[in-house]
C-alpha cells in the first residue's frame, strides 16, 4: 500500500471542503493508496508559501519519508502563485514524491519515479490559469466600484456610524483566532485575505476589551 497525504485548501470559513477531501479519500481508495494525513487550511490561494501551514505541514510528512504521494483536488487548491505551486513540486520531486491532481486524474512522476512531460506542461498551464482567475476577479471588483463611485453610491458603512468592539470579534473571529497565536498584523491579513485596517481594528478591539 502507497503511503499518501492529502491537502485540502479553502479561502473562507463558509467554503466546504468535505467535498474535497471526500473526492480524494475515494480516488485514493479506488487506487490502493493508504491516506495517512489530511491538512486542511483556510486562506486565500494568493498567500505566501510561508504563511500555509498546510503546505508546511505536507512537507514535513515528506522530508520525513511518510508518504510517497501527495494529493489535490486540482491545481489552484494547491496555490493561485505560480511560484508556490513550481516550487513545492519541484521540492516534492526532489524527494521522489508525487502529486496527483484530481481534476485531470494526473501526476507529477510515472511508475518509474521519473518526471512526467505532461503533467509538467499541464502544471504550468493551470497554474498560470489559477493566477489569472484571480486577477480577473480582482479586476472586476475594481471595475463595479469605479462605476458605482461614478454614480455617486456611497460603498462601506454610513459615515459616523459604529460597530460594537464585541460584534467586531464576533465578526472577524478567525482574525481573533490568528492574533492570539502570535502571528502579526501582516500575516494575519494575508492568511484571512482581509486588510490590515480591519485586522488592526480587531487587535484594538481584543486590547480594549
Amino acid at each position: 500500500m502507497i503511503p499518501v497525504a492529502i491537502l485540502v485548501r479553502v479561502s473562507t470559513d463558509r467554503q466546504a471542503n468535505a467535498r474535497q477531501v471526500h473526492d480524494l479519500q475515494a480516488a485514493a481508495g479506488a487506487k490502493g493508496w493508504t491516506v495517512i494525513e489530511v491538512a486542511e487550511e483556510t486562506i486565500t490561494g494568493r498567500a505566501n508559501a510561508k504563511d500555509r501551514p498546510g503546505l508546511e505541514r505536507i512537507e514535513a510528512l515528506v522530508a520525513a519519508g511518510k508518504v510517497r504521494k501527495v494529493l489535490v483536488h486540482e491545481v489552484s487548491r494547491l496555490s493561485r502563485r505560480p511560484a508556490v505551486v513550481h516550487a513545492f513540486v519541484e521540492r516534492l520531486e526532489h524527494m521522489g514524491v508525487s502529486l496527483y491532481w484530481h481534476a485531470q486524474g494526473i501526476e507529477t512522476l510515472m511508475a518509474d519515479g521519473k518526471r512526467n512531460p505532461a503533467a509538467a506542461i499541464m502544471l504550468a498551464l493551470l497554474a498560470e490559469m489559477a493566477r489569472a482567475e484571480t486577477d480577473t476577479l480582482r479586476e472586476r471588483i475594481n471595475s463595479g466600484l469605479a462605476e458605482a463611485r461614478r454614480k455617486g453610491v456611497v460603498l462601506g458603512r454610513k459615515v459616523g456610524s459604529t460597530i460594537k468592539p464585541a460584534d467586531l470579534l464576533k465578526k472577524h473571529d478567525d482574525v481573533v483566532k490568528l492574533l492570539g497565536k502570535g502571528y502579526s498584523i501582516r500575516n494575519v491579513a494575508a492568511i484571512t485575505g482581509k486588510s490590515k485596517g480591519t485586522v488592526e481594528n480587531v487587535k484594538h478591539a481584543l486590547a480594549a476589551g
